[in-house]
C-alpha cells in the first residue's frame, strides 16, 4: 500500500505528459538501460571464466566494479550529452575524462587477465571489452561529432589489438576479440546517435504542429481583415468626401437643400456599409457543418491525428447545422491546442425519439485528466451559443482509456423559428418595413423593441421617414424632431429612427 502511494503520483505525472515528452523520456532511459544491461550481461561472464586463484578473481571483480562506476558516471552524463546533440547544452572534455579513464582501466585489467592466462578465447575477451566500452561509447558517440567518434573507436581498437598481441593471445583470438569489441562499439555509438536524432525529429514535428496551428489562425485573420478592407475602404472614402462637400456647402452659405442631400447620401452609404459589415461578420461567424467537418479532418490529419468523420445530418435544418458546425470548429481547436491525440472521431446524426440532432466528438488526448475536469473558456462559449437554440453540451473523460468525449445535442425544432435569419429574436435589428411582429436580424420591424444599441429615446407616434413605415413602438436614438427625449411624446422623426 505504501509503495502504491509512491507510484500513483508518478504515474499520474507521466500520464499528464504529452506524447512527444513521453517518447523523449522513454528514449533517454532506454539508452541508460542499454548501457547497464550490456555492461552487466557481458562483463559478469568474466568472473566464472577467470581461472582459479585469488588474483584472477580479484581482477575480474575489479573489472566489474569499475564498469559499474563507469555506468553511474555515464548515466548522469548521458542526458547532458543528448541535450548537447539537441543544441540546448554542452559537454566539456573534462566531464568525459573520468569515464574515459575508467574505460582504459577496465581494458587494461582485461588484458591483464589474458596475460596471466585467466581468460582464454578471443570471444570471451571481445564480449568483456564490449561490455566495458558500451556505457562510455553511447555517451561519447552522442556528445562528439561522428568523425571524432569513429577516429576514437579506431584508435581504441588498434591499441587493444597491440595489447592483446603483447599479452600472448593468438592471432585468431585477437581477430575475434577485435571483431566482437569493434562491432559492439559501433553498435553503441550508433544506438546513442540514432536515439538522439529520433528525439530531435520528434521535437521538430511538435514545433511544426504548433506553427501550423498558428498559421491557420493567422490566415483566417488575414482573410477577415482583407474582407473588411474591401468592404469599408471605398465606402469610408465616399463618406469622407461627401461629408467634406456638405461642410463646404454649409460654409459658403449655399442652398441648404444641397447640404442636406449630401448628408442624406452619407447616411445612405453608412447604412449600406453597416449592412455589408454585418454580412461579412455573419459569414465569418456562421459555421457550415460540412465545411467544418472537412476542415477539421484536414487540419487534424496534417497535424498527425487520424481523424474520421461521419456526417449523417444532411436533413438537419440549417440553423442547427450551423450550431453543430461551431462545436466541430471549437472541438478541433481544442484537440490541436490542448490535447495530445493520435486519433479523433466525429459523428453527426439525429435522435428520432428525442427529436434532436446529435454530434459526438471523441479523441484519445486527455493524458490522465480526470473525467468532468475543468472546462476552458471555449467550451463555456459553446454552451452559451447552444443555449440560444435550446441545445446542450456535455463533456466526459475516461482516465483509464485516456479518451475525451464532447457531445452536443440540439433540438431539430430550433431550426424552424419564425423570426429573422437567426431563427430567434426578441428585438428588431434595423428592421425595415413597418407592421406588427417580433423580428430577428433583418426581420420585420414594427412593434418590436428597440434597435440593437438598446438606447431608449421615448415612444412616439407619427408619420415615417423615407425608409420606415409608420408604426408604434419603442425607438432608438435618432435625428428626429423630438431629439433624444426619454419620455413618451408625439412627433415626426427622420429616417434613421428605429421602428
Amino acid at each position: 500500500m505504501i509503495g502504491w502511494w509512491g507510484v500513483a503520483p508518478k504515474y499520474r505525472r507521466w500520464q499528464e505528459r504529452s506524447s512527444h515528452e513521453q517518447v523523449e523520456a522513454s528514449t533517454r532511459w532506454m539508452l541508460v538501460a542499454y548501457a547497464w544491461l550490456t555492461l552487466v550481461g557481458f562483463v559478469v561472464q568474466l568472473v566464472p571464466e577467470a581461472g582459479p586463484g585469488a588474483l584472477p578473481l580479484t581482477l575480474a571483480w575489479t573489472v566489474l566494479a569499475l564498469g559499474l562506476v563507469q555506468c553511474l558516471l555515464c548515466t548522469g552524463l548521458l542526458h547532458q550529452a543528448v541535450d548537447s546533440y539537441l543544441g540546448t547544452s554542452s559537454v566539456t572534455g573534462a566531464r568525459l575524462a573520468a569515464p574515459a579513464a575508467l574505460v582504459g582501466a577496465t581494458t587494461a585489467l582485461t588484458v591483464a587477465l589474458v596475460a596471466i592466462g585467466a581468460v582464454e578465447g578471443g570471444l570471451n575477451v571481445g564480449l568483456g571489452l564490449h561490455g566495458t566500452l558500451a556505457p562510455f561509447a553511447v555517451t561519447f558517440g552522442v556528445a562528439v561529432p561522428r568523425r571524432t567518434a569513429a577516429l576514437a573507436l579506431c584508435g581504441y581498437l588498434a591499441a587493444v589489438a597491440a595489447a592483446l598481441a603483447a599479452a600472448g593471445l593468438p592471432g585468431a583470438g585477437v581477430l575475434a576479440a577485435l571483431t566482437v569489441g569493434g562491432l559492439g562499439g559501433i553498435l553503441s555509438v550508433f544506438t546513442g546517435r540514432s536515439s538522439a536524432w529520433y528525439i530531435a525529429v520528434i521535437r521538430e514535428l511538435e514545433e511544426a504542429r504548433g506553427v501550423q496551428a498558428r498559421l491557420a489562425v493567422a490566415e483566417e485573420r488575414l482573410r477577415f481583415s482583407r474582407d473588411l478592407h474591401d468592404v469599408m475602404g471605398r465606402n469610408l472614402s465616399a463618406i469622407a468626401l461627401k461629408s467634406e462637400l456638405a461642410a463646404q456647402l454649409a460654409q459658403r452659405g449655399s442652398d441648404a437643400r444641397a447640404s442636406v442631400e449630401q448628408m442624406t447620401e452619407v447616411q445612405r452609404i453608412a447604412r449600406e456599409s453597416q449592412s455589408e459589415v454585418r454580412a461579412v461578420v455573419r459569414g465569418y461567424r456562421e459555421a457550415d457543418l460540412s465545411t467544418e467537418l472537412a476542415g477539421a479532418r484536414g487540419i487534424l490529419r496534417a497535424a498527425g491525428v487520424d481523424c474520421r468523420t461521419d456526417n449523417g445530418g444532411s436533413l438537419i435544418p440549417g440553423p442547427v447545422q450551423a450550431a453543430l458546425g461551431w462545436v466541430v470548429r471549437e472541438g478541433a481547436t481544442n484537440v490541436l491546442r490542448h490535447a495530445d491525440a493520435t486519433w479523433c472521431t466525429v459523428w453527426v446524426g439525429t435522435d428520432p425519439a428525442g427529436g434532436s440532432a446529435l454530434l459526438v466528438m471523441e479523441n484519445d488526448g486527455t493524458r490522465g485528466r480526470p473525467p468532468g475536469g475543468r472546462a476552458g473558456s471555449g467550451l463555456a462559449g459553446l454552451r452559451e451559443r447552444l443555449d440560444g437554440v435550446g441545445g446542450t453540451l456535455r463533456v466526459a473523460g475516461d482516465g483509464e482509456r485516456g479518451t475525451f468525449r464532447l457531445t452536443a445535442e440540439v433540438p431539430l425544432a430550433a431550426g424552424n423559428g419564425t423570426d429573422g435569419e437567426d431563427g430567434a429574436g426578441d428585438a428588431a435589428w434595423d428592421g425595415a418595413d413597418g407592421g406588427s411582429g417580433t423580428g430577428g436580424r433583418d426581420g420585420p420591424g414594427g412593434d418590436g423593441t428597440a434597435d440593437r444599441d438598446g438606447a431608449r429615446a421615448g415612444t412616439v407616434t407619427g408619420p415615417a421617414g423615407p425608409d420606415r413605415a409608420g408604426s408604434t413602438g419603442t425607438c432608438g436614438t435618432g435625428n428626429g424632431t423630438h431629439g433624444t427625449g426619454t419620455g413618451p411624446g408625439t412627433g415626426t422623426y427622420g429616417k434613421d429612427m428605429a421602428e
